[in-house]
């Protein structure tokens, strides 16, 4: 049995997918690969006093997955600019104004993705950096590696060895003991704490998924949530994807676990549980089933992933967030919780 403190990164469990490895093969770009044009646009009337803006911005290295293009913006703040995190987990657009009264603000971005596939008959070239992984073995303010969590994984993987076999048996696990609430704000707030203490899983998007990294870690599988944005319409639910333009409540998290040799697989068990409250389906359902096993390694890119981080010091404040992903503004240091202040617009472009 692993642990955070004795992974599978260290001492792979012998004849199990992480030391019996296929032969190398290089990653393949994808063939397909869709642009979208997202603008964030921010207009205040009425918010008198110093106002300061943070926009998250997509991921700023590229991937097999996502590339970003570039940016553009136009608008009358005294000061804008991009700025990354040391660790490189997140780069936001930070602006601000000497009296919010008038401020006005609308940033463009170009990126382009393809679908993202796990391919259990290929491994990567290169392993992941050893401090990157320490990292994602890590326990963060609201995502805990041991106690509950340990306890929890420990009946979850059982007598299981093989790494990728633990995780799809997580997974399966978040997938059949959790709920859905579309009713909370957001994508929740990712306490995997409460859940564990209080014996009730679920939430949104962010509570969901960071169950699953939660007990991965506690497991010794180094694991992340991915924090990002709903950019267009699914080819598998209408429900996983945004009708029309409007994509200022599209915020969504994924999560993604790394085996050596395989690099970081992409999971989604919120979208499962999405799909069952949304659009009304039993879990014996033919279609849930097939989606099921496609979001155990696959992800439809009709989404873009802005960062990794967690317990998040923006620029220029003291206190710490336990994430990113949704605009944030502050008005004479003080917080403004309010969505209306924004709107996110997307489109399918052809370059």
């Amino acid at each position: 049995m692993h642990t955070a403190d004795d992974p599978v990164i260290e001492r792979p469990p012998q004849g199990t997918s992480a030391s019996r490895l296929p032969p190398v093969k290089a990653p393949e770009p994808p063939n397909e690969w869709r642009t979208y044009e997202i603008t964030t646009t921010v207009n205040l009337k009425g918010k008198s006093g110093p106002t300061r803006l943070w926009l998250p911005l997509p991921l700023n290295q590229d991937t097999l997955y996502q590339r970003t293009l570039g940016h553009s913006w136009t608008g009358n703040p005294a000061n804008a600019g991009m700025r990354r995190l040391p660790d490189g987990d997140l780069e936001v657009f930070l602006c601000d104004w000497p009296d919010g009264g008038d401020a006005k603000l609308q940033l463009t971005t170009l990126v382009t993705t393809a679908d993202r596939h796990f391919d259990v008959t290929k491994r990567t070239v290169a392993p992941e950096r050893e401090d990157i992984l320490r990292r994602n073995l890590q326990a963060s303010q609201l995502i805990p590696n041991d106690g509950l969590a340990f306890q929890l994984g420990e009946r979850i993987i059982g007598r299981i060895k093989d790494p990728v076999a633990q995780a799809k048996a997580i997974y399966d696990w978040v997938v059949d003991n959790t709920t859905y609430d579309p009713s909370l704000p957001g994508c929740g707030t990712g306490d995997v704490r409460k859940q564990l203490i209080s014996g009730q899983y679920g939430g949104r998007s962010a509570d969901i998924s960071g169950l699953f990294v939660s007990v991965c870690r506690a497991v010794g599988i180094p694991a992340r949530c991915v924090y990002g944005l709903r950019t267009g319409s699914s080819r598998l639910f209408r429900s996983l994807g945004i009708s029309g333009d409007d994509a200022t409540r599209g915020q969504h998290v994924r999560a993604e676990f790394y085996i050596p040799g395989y690099g970081w697989v992409p999971v989604d068990p919120s979208d499962v549980r999405r799909v069952i409250a949304m659009d009304i389906m039993s879990d014996r359902d033919s279609k849930l089933i097939s989606l099921r096993k496609i979001l155990f390694g696959v992800w439809e890119m009709n989404w873009i992933a802005f960062n990794l981080g967690t317990d998040i010091t923006l620029p220029g404040k003291n206190s710490a967030m336990p994430f990113l992903l949704h605009p944030q503004m502050e008005i004479s240091g003080r917080t403004v919780d309010d969505a209306a202040q924004y709107s996110i617009k997307t489109r399918q472009v052809v370059i």
